[in-house]
């Protein structure tokens, strides 16, 4: 048993961590016996990243990742649920297995495999041609087309008896058609009646402010095609969070998103780390340039954990991950019995 300090979602806080018989790590916040070791580092739990397409990655690359949740901001709503499904069996069947390993000593280091949560938005909602409708490489069923509020009640319906925990909207003027005013207001409201938050992809001029004015509760991806006035930064802080996908673009888009981001940091508006997962060759982890890109905004020490929104450490669910030194998220690795040797 090692004392540690341990970040619980808000703040760090001091516990103890130890493994059990079965090499279960365990976290508990309580009353630190005198004489205790300390653990040379920091625990937290397993990251979040907040925009991925798992369709579009080799999604078992997760097992061995320091992500304890991904959120899926776009696909296959059957085949994500069926995913999201197959993760959640896996982190019941290594729960069972853990527990029926022999200690053997030719064993590698039994620490819990829990595997990545799994949230999902379900298909795009687009109106008739909007993006990504026209894209090569949205999956088939990724995307809905949205011509009424008949169609638009039919599909968040079919997404919310799907499982998903958030609804998508495209509304992306660069590359087609946006839904008016009337239309995504109701698409928002028939969403909050499910009790889903709705997030858009807003691109092109306007497209972020009216999200927010329409009552949108984030957007996909920080603001990057048009830098935004003071006073728009004030309104998006005051009512929408920001993924901040900014290791996706290239100059000037990633300048113009980083400027929006800090400025938005700056006036209290919640950034949440996310990468666009499966939108070029970006890891199936912590990315680093995504990491590097929020630091560039302003965004470190509390505010990047915070940020990378990681899960409770005292859930036994969680995986813990452990930081050395400056508890920088890039040392981040998963906790195992051998850290707690004396």
């Amino acid at each position: 048993m090692f004392a540690v300090t341990f970040f619980d979602g808000e703040g760090w806080r001091e516990g103890v961590v130890e493994a059990d018989d079965d090499g279960q790590m365990l976290l508990r916040e309580v009353a630190l016996p005198a004489d205790l070791p300390r653990l040379d580092g920091v625990i937290v739990g397993g990251f979040t990243d907040h925009h991925v397409h798992l369709e579009l990655v080799d999604v078992d690359l997760l097992a061995d990742s320091v992500l304890g949740r991904v959120v899926d901001l776009g696909g296959n709503v059957t085949v994500l649920g069926d995913l999201s499904a197959r993760f959640v069996s896996l982190r019941s069947l290594n729960d069972r297995s853990l527990s029926e390993e022999r200690s053997d000593e030719t064993k590698r280091p039994r620490v819990a495999r829990t595997s990545t949560v799994i949230e999902f938005a379900g298909a795009f909602l687009t109106p008739p041609g909007g993006y990504p409708s026209d894209r090569d490489w949205a999956p088939s069923g990724s995307f809905r087309e949205i011509a009424s509020t008949d169609d638009a009640a039919a599909a968040v319906a079919e997404m919310a008896d799907a499982g998903a925990t958030r609804i998508k909207v495209a509304s992306n003027s660069d590359a087609g058609p946006v839904f008016d005013d009337d239309l995504l207001r109701t698409i928002i409201e028939l969403a909050a009646a499910r009790d889903l938050p709705v997030v858009v992809h807003a691109q092109g001029p306007g497209e972020a402010q009216r999200a927010a004015r329409l009552g949108a509760a984030a957007l996909a991806h920080a603001p990057f095609s048009e830098r935004l006035s003071d006073e728009e930064i004030a309104v998006q802080a005051a009512s929408v969070r920001w993924i901040s996908t900014l290791a996706i673009h290239d100059d000037p888009e990633r300048a113009t998103a980083i400027d929006n981001v800090r400025r938005f940091h700056a006036a209290g508006g919640t950034v949440l780390y996310g990468t666009d997962m499966g939108n070029g060759p970006t890891p199936v982890d912590l990315h680093p340039g995504e990491v590097a890109a929020l630091r560039e905004a302003g965004i470190d020490g509390l505010a990047l954990v915070r940020a990378l929104a990681p899960a409770d450490p005292r859930d036994p669910a969680s995986v813990l991950l452990f930081l050395r030194g400056d508890a920088d998220p890039l040392r981040a690795r998963r906790l195992t019995p051998a850290d707690l040797k004396v």
